[in-house]
């Protein structure tokens, strides 16, 4: 008796279960959610619950970098050469020179050759007296001051308008502004003058101690 009324309470249970899962439609999720910038909103089911972050009026954030870098170089232009004399022999009278100048700004260089007139005497006086030219040779090498001091000091003065020896001198006394040597020649006969000068008056003054002396003499005699 018991046991069916128990079936019977079963049944009837099972049966409003059934119709429960027929009546009922399928299950959605009771919760949505939307995130913007700036605020985030959630949903649910029989509510509403919203949390908005608004940035206050007029805040703001700047990062500003501002980077200056100066850069101030200064190297040194190609170095200038300075250019060189080439002679094509080694039978030339011509010596080179040349100069260079370098700085940050700028370079300069420049170069130029001289004629030495030494060498060339040398070579004519060789040429002439190959020639047989010996008086010529000679009279060109006394173009030269130290040649012309020498050759008067031996005796031999430097031809002068076809003369040579004695006559060579004369001319050369009388003609002295012609002289290679003039202002060495002039100095010298200065000094030579002042020495004579120096000397007459010591002679002088010797002349006269030995006057003064002799007549002393002759009174301590009498």
């Amino acid at each position: 008796m018991e046991t069916a009324k128990m079936n019977y309470y079963f049944t009837g249970i099972l049966i409003i279960l059934l119709c429960l899962l027929a009546w009922a439609g399928p299950a959605y999720p009771g919760s949505t959610q939307t995130n913007t910038s700036g605020s985030n909103t959630a949903i649910e089911g029989g509510y509403t619950s919203s949390a908005t972050t608004t940035y206050q009026s007029g805040s703001s954030s700047n990062s500003t970098t501002n980077s200056t870098t100066n850069s101030n170089v200064k190297s040194a232009p190609p170095s200038s050469s300075a250019p060189s004399y080439n002679s094509m022999t080694q039978d030339v009278c011509a010596v080179g020179a040349s100069l260079g100048v370098q700085t940050f700004g700028v370079g300069v260089s420049g170069g130029k050759h001289f004629i030495d007139k030494n060498c060339e005497r040398l070579k004519l006086a060789r040429i002439l007296n190959d020639f047989g030219m010996k008086v010529a040779a000679v009279a060109i090498l006394c173009q030269d001051e130290r040649v012309f001091e020498s050759m008067i000091q031996a005796g031999t003065p430097c031809p002068i308008d076809g003369k040579i020896g004695k006559e060579a001198q004369a001319l050369w006394s009388k003609y002295d502004n012609e002289r290679p040597d003039y202002n060495v020649y002039v100095k010298r006969m200065k000094d030579r003058e002042k020495i004579d000068e120096e000397l007459a008056k010591l002679k002088a003054k010797q002349e006269a101690e030995l006057k003064e002396q002799e007549l002393k003499n002759i009174k301590n005699v009498r």
